[in-house]
């Protein structure tokens, strides 16, 4: 049945025309000219001249709801219930059924991407993406948060054996989010998804409206040339940020010296290295010196017995993937929800910043094994590139404590990338008894993580490692804080390293 006729609306994916076949907007010279400039040693974009990925991508001027392909993305909130033209589209071609599945899912965090039935779209399914909000404040963390939907619908797309994907522009005007900006992110993530798995998809779709066509046409020869005169033109146009291999927004490192034993210095330091050195000697002896795991005594550790200890990894391998299976089929909104685990920004040295609020963590309340999922959950993806972690230890009673029997279980169940790309663990407004607690563990219970950690009284120490506009910080933290330690104000000597 279609109450809308929409049927005869239906747009196939394969009748429109691909990138690689619609005329480029530059004069394009003899095209054999083109070459031997390029063999003459020629800089090339990183974004080079892919044929076969310009014969994947279709941009098409309409609406996403009525794209016959095997998904279509949804652009929401975390509740999914937000208002805008795309979902409104979609919930109305669908029909009933979708709202009924919708409830089931219960929200999606920011950045993540869940999967209906397509119902009576031509579309066998639905991917609902949550984009950020924007606020220049915390730009970066709404850039990884931008790339996470397109990523995280591409990667669902794979995993599901999808062979065509229609995009809306995922990042609505609501959310404030400068289409220029938002443009590059979809685009380059996409071109570096293609580059690695191109043969997962056949056709990606942009479905964009008339008031961003004119943004598309202009972005797309920058990751997506169709001439080698193409590329050539384009390459002084792409931003200074390009991405990484997966084409998630970077950071350049901006590293900050710190001596590891304050007030000895090498004989060539400056006076200005010695001034920021004492600086920096007021968090404590070692207080954010860089964090490098003994990576030979790992080794060994590995190592032992050769054969059983090869054979100890591959089980403990298998058992980290039911895991991460479990985490990514379970449904766990009660648990985000807490806001007790989330992504912020970088630090000093461009490294994902995780946060922990010990105070959300209602440990007596909530299925501390669906938390363990949530954390893998969460962690993946993160925990694959260098990152660190921000314990807010602040005000936290009897009942939020983290038992060291579950941190315990938590260190052995995660994947080696956690341990090894973990560089530091900053333990913000410790207690007597928790800093006591934290040495007993990290000495006796796990091993690798005692040089890591780090206790910080202040978040004007936490500062001199992360700089303020880079980490969301909860209400209550910034008040007791203030209190305790008075109202942070911004000095010379705080970052002057950066």
């Amino acid at each position: 049945m279609d109450p809308l006729g929409a049927r005869s609306c239906f747009v196939d994916v394969d009748a429109l025309t691909s990138w690689a076949h619609q005329p480029d907007g530059i004069d394009v010279p003899d095209s054999s000219l083109c070459h031997e400039d390029t063999a003459d040693g020629v800089v090339r974009s990183p974004f080079t001249l892919r044929e076969d990925l310009n014969h994947k991508v279709i941009l098409w001027k309409g609406d996403v709801a009525l794209l016959n392909c095997t998904a279509v993305v949804n652009t929401s909130n975390e509740t999914l219930t937000d208002k805008n033209p795309v979902s409104d589209s979609i919930f109305r071609y669908a029909g009933p059924e979708l709202q009924e599945e919708m409830r089931k899912l219960k929200g999606c965090r920011t950045g993540e991407a869940k999967l209906t039935k397509g119902f009576n779209l031509a579309a066998r399914y639905i991917v609902h993406t949550v984009g950020p909000k924007y606020k220049n404040k915390y730009r970066t963390a709404a850039e990884s948060s931008l790339h996470s939907c397109y990523r995280n619908v591409l990667q669902l797309a794979k995993e599901q054996s999808m062979s065509s994907v229609g995009f809306c522009v995922v990042s609505t005007q609501r959310r404030c989010y400068p289409l220029e900006d938002a443009t590059h992110i979809a685009l380059r993530t996409v071109r570096r998804f293609l580059e690695s798995h191109g043969s997962a998809l056949e056709r990606v779709v942009f479905a964009i409206t008339e008031q961003e066509e004119a943004t598309y046409l202009r972005l797309l020869p920058l990751y997506f040339p169709r001439s080698l005169w193409e590329e050539q033109s384009s390459l002084p146009l792409l931003p200074p940020d390009i991405g990484n291999a997966d084409g998630e927004p970077i950071v350049p490192e901006r590293q900050i010296r710190i001596s590891e034993k304050p007030g000895a210095h090498d004989e060539d330091d400056t006076d200005e290295d010695e001034g920021l050195d004492h600086d920096l000697s007021l968090i404590g002896s070692h207080a954010f010196a860089r964090m490098e795991g003994d990576i030979d005594k790992e080794r060994r550790l590995a190592l032992q017995g050769q054969q059983s200890g090869a054979t100890l990894q591959k089980q403990h391998q298998r058992n980290y993937n039911r895991w991460l299976s479990r985490a990514r089929t379970e449904d766990l909104s009660d648990i985000a929800a807490l806001k007790a685990l989330y992504q912020s920004g970088v630090d000093n040295c461009g490294r994902t910043v995780i946060v922990v609020v010990g105070r959300n963590i209602p440990v007596l309340l909530i299925d501390m094994e669906k938390a363990l999922l949530y954390f893998i959950h969460m962690m993946d993806h993160v925990a694959a590139k260098d990152y660190i972690l921000v314990y807010f230890h602040t005000l936290t009673g009897e009942h939020n404590h983290l038992e060291s029997d579950f941190l315990k279980n938590v260190y052995d169940v995660v994947d080696a990338k956690y341990k090894k790309n973990l560089k530091a663990l900053y333990f913000v407004h410790p207690t007597f008894r928790s800093k006591v607690s934290t040495w007993f563990f990290t000495t006796f219970t796990v091993s690798g993580l005692k040089d890591r950690v780090h206790q910080v009284e202040s978040l004007h120490q936490l500062f001199t490692a992360i700089p303020p506009d880079q980490i969301e910080i909860p209400p209550f933290v910034l008040n007791y804080d203030a209190r305790e330690n008075g109202p942070f104000l911004p000095s010379h000597s705080s970052f002057s390293g950066l």
